[in-house]
């Protein structure tokens, strides 16, 4: 395998489907070549949310569909119970291959590295130009570090609805007051940063429903915000 990488490159002005297939092809960083496929993100364009996890685990990276596995079932039964409609979110990864460490038995997951983030953030930018999503969730540490701050810590500033500006959108447009934006320009985006839902899967029994409610109660905060 090859260990350089470079930031790909999205085709402009395609949607959703064409960006899917545009990224079915992507090279610019290595973890193409072990993975089954790219995982590319699912949802209507006229989704009122976007949820950003980490990257595709094994269910996904076998299936090609975001969320899928375990951690996928229970974000759908959160969603549910913090009274979010599913039709109306569409969930994606800020790195698109599973990164992983095969072993005898199984692929045991690797966190993507800072080059793996950067190779793939076009991909992101490109979903949020096309989506102009109301909020943001940033599902773990992964995705909170990259697209809010990073220094950010999950355990303290879960939860926190906060005004931010999409990555690719220009710094010009963004900071205009809002007497002075276009009608048809984007309103103001949120982001919202939580526990990834396979934390919660991990965290030992005694805890999990503490974890899975803590999940819950965040994800209300976003379904206040949309209604």
């Amino acid at each position: 395998m090859t260990s350089e990488s470079h930031p790909a490159q999205p085709p402009g002005g395609v949607g959703l489907a064409g960006l899917r297939e545009a990224a079915a092809g992507c090279r610019a960083c290595e973890l193409w070549e072990p993975a089954t496929q790219t995982v590319f993100g699912e949802g209507p364009e006229t989704a009122r949310v976007v949820l950003v996890g980490e990257q595709p685990g094994d269910q996904e990276d076998r299936k090609g569909e975001p969320f899928v596995g375990p951690a996928g079932r229970l974000l759908d039964r959160a969603l549910a119970d913090a009274h979010i409609d599913r039709r109306d979110a569409y969930v994606t990864n800020a790195v698109k291959h599973f990164r992983f460490t095969p072993t005898p038995k199984r692929r045991i997951h690797q966190s993507p590295g800072p080059e793996h983030l950067r190779a793939c953030r076009p991909w992101l930018e490109a979903e949020f130009a096309v989506l102009q999503p109301e909020v943001v969730v940033c599902l773990g540490a992964v995705a909170a570090k990259a697209l809010i701050s990073p220094s950010f810590r999950i355990t303290r500033e879960h939860g926190q609805l906060m005004p931010w500006t999409p990555p690719g959108v220009p710094a010009a447009e963004a900071d205009l007051p809002e007497a002075d934006q276009d009608e048809d320009a984007p309103h103001q985006t949120w982001v919202l940063a939580t526990t990834h839902p396979s934390a919660v899967l991990r965290t030992p029994d005694e805890g999990r429903q503490a974890a899975y409610d803590a999940l819950v109660a965040d994800l209300e905060v976003v379904a206040r915000a949309l209604a």
